[in-house]
């Protein structure tokens, strides 16, 4: 549907199709969804959304009566949603549903029933455990299921748990392995699991082609791109700019961005992240220099460079969207 688009606005621009015949064209490419097309999305956002319900029913039950629930009434009423959610993931498996879509919703559903279920077992037993423990062991239990599953959606969760572990980790104890330390470490370990994965990502997608390369990929570029920035940035805001290791490293991410994104696999949402991320640094920057040093008279320096800055990275973009159209 998006290539569609796209060679239609060609054709529009380039004068290929009269304007008078604009609107048939539309309406003959498709573009416009048919009252089928409505009915199959309103049929899977029920879907979801009823999965999702049922999902926080059972723990919101749980949390609402805890008081007059027994220690066996709660684990039963969880353990069984979770047996429901694996039986209707295998029957449909089984049986050989009409649509993908009715086993991955159920394992979907699944996974946040055994995030519930160990959520009750450390406040019920009081383990002690650290909270980055539960993350961490919910996403090691689920792992067979995303590997069964193949579904880009329990992926990002299985991802999600990852983040969230190693972010809690870093709160928790305050570095890994003598390497990392404070905040700064987390962004490094964000950084580098994200983007880690995006790679792996890239890569499968051309084997496997359930591996969706829309906005899951996008999702775990903002994932190591934003710890990334905000590495840059606290570097410029430090008391002296010293060497880096975030310099070298930033400078050959925007590098390999441009080259994969550019050429190897075109996408203008990424280089607009790009662009984005050296407009942020680069003007936290002049922003230290000038106002810093400077008088009233550096915000209009500094705005009129953030303007310069914003007209550029658009002016190159939409003739990058040129050229990818044409």
């Amino acid at each position: 549907m998006a290539s569609i688009r796209r060679e239609l606005v060609a054709l529009i621009e380039r004068g290929a199709i009269p304007r008078e015949q604009v609107a048939r064209a539309v309406a003959l490419s498709g573009l416009h969804p048919s009252g089928r097309a409505w009915g199959v999305f309103l049929d899977r956002l029920l879907l979801w959304l009823g999965a999702l319900a049922l999902v926080f029913g059972v723990l919101f039950l749980v949390a609402y009566n805890w008081a007059e629930m027994g220690r066996l009434m709660r684990f039963g009423l969880v353990q069984a949603a979770l047996l429901v959610a694996i039986a209707v993931y295998v029957w449909a498996e089984v049986r050989g549903a009409a649509s993908d879509l009715v086993p991955r919703v159920a394992l979907m559903a699944a996974a946040l029933l055994l995030g519930v279920l160990l959520a009750l077992v450390g406040q019920v037993y009081q383990t002690g455990a650290d909270p980055w423990q539960l993350f961490f062991v919910w996403a090691v239990l689920m792992l067979p299921w995303a590997l069964v599953a193949r579904f880009d959606a329990l992926w990002l969760l299985w991802l999600g748990l990852l983040n969230l572990s190693l972010a809690l980790y870093f709160r928790t104890w305050g570095g890994l392995f003598g390497l990392f330390s404070g905040d700064t470490g987390a962004l490094w370990g964000l950084f580098i699991l994200n983007t880690l994965a995006l790679a792996v990502w890239e890569l499968g997608a051309r084997r496997w082609r359930w591996l969706s390369r829309g906005w899951p990929v996008q999702l775990l570029a903002l994932g190591g791109g934003v710890p990334l920035t905000l590495l840059m940035m606290s570097w410029v805001v430090a008391e002296r700019l010293a060497f880096s290791p975030v310099l070298p490293v930033y400078l050959l991410w925007l590098v390999a961005l441009y080259v994969v994104y550019r050429h190897w696999r075109p996408d203008l949402f990424m280089l607009a992240g790009g662009c984005l991320s050296i407009i942020v640094v680069v003007t936290l920057l002049l922003g230290r220099h000038l106002l810093w040093q400077g008088g009233a008279e550096s915000f209009l320096v500094l705005s009129m460079a953030v303007l310069a800055m914003g007209a550029a990275a658009v002016f190159w973009l939409k003739r990058l969207h040129r050229e990818m159209s044409s």
